[in-house]
């Protein structure tokens, strides 16, 4: 009989001191925020739920567009809810602790790759598809303009293009200083 081999053992790691300890243990104060969100996130269920009633109620006293604009604001509660999803579980994942989700059937797809840069661009492209709501449903008013029914003025839905112009940019920003990152750490490993 031949002894079996032993696995080679892990060298032991070296204590941790106290102030590093307290300094690494206090991302968990980020734990009430997320709790928060997702109280935040029932709030939008609630919203999207009253907001739904009230379509069923008047569809048929309801104009076209009066319908267009109601389901477009449902939409937009439905991206914002998808923003907070992203937030709660990519940023708990990223800076308190993992979710350990590896084979759920229910893992997100893009969970597996999420750091605070792909967290960063698609957070930006999330308020960008939001403010896409919001200006499709000023442009679908903007008929009104200089009646009593509008909400909006001219001056306002210029800012809201504007606004929605820079949310853009600054996306694109994101992404080209992330993409100069990772230039820079490809060619730090000797890949570039």
């Amino acid at each position: 009989m031949t002894p079996e081999p032993k696995a080679p053992s892990a060298a032991p790691l070296p204590p941790v001191g106290l102030f590093p300890k307290l300094i690494f243990g206090s991302r968990w104060l980020q734990l009430p925020l997320y709790i928060g969100l997702i109280v935040a996130q029932a709030v939008y269920v609630l919203l999207f739920l009253k907001e739904l009633w009230h379509l069923v109620l008047h569809s048929f006293d309801a104009s076209e567009q009066q319908i267009m604009l109601v389901v477009l604001g449902l939409i937009d509660v439905v991206m914002i809810s998808n923003l907070l999803i992203m937030v709660i579980v990519g940023g708990y994942e990223t800076f308190v602790s993992r979710l350990n989700l590896t084979g759920h059937p229910d893992e997100p797809e893009w969970l597996s790759h999420v750091n605070a840069s792909v967290l960063k661009i698609k957070l930006a492209m999330a308020i960008i598809g939001i403010s896409s709501i919001s200006l499709l449903r000023t442009f679908i008013e903007a008929g009104n303009l200089g009646t009593t029914r509008s909400n909006f003025t001219e001056g306002g839905v210029m800012w809201q293009v504007l606004i929605h112009l820079t949310f853009i940019f600054s996306a694109i920003g994101i992404a080209w200083v992330d993409r100069l990152s990772d230039n820079g750490h490809h060619k730090e490993a000797g890949h570039g």
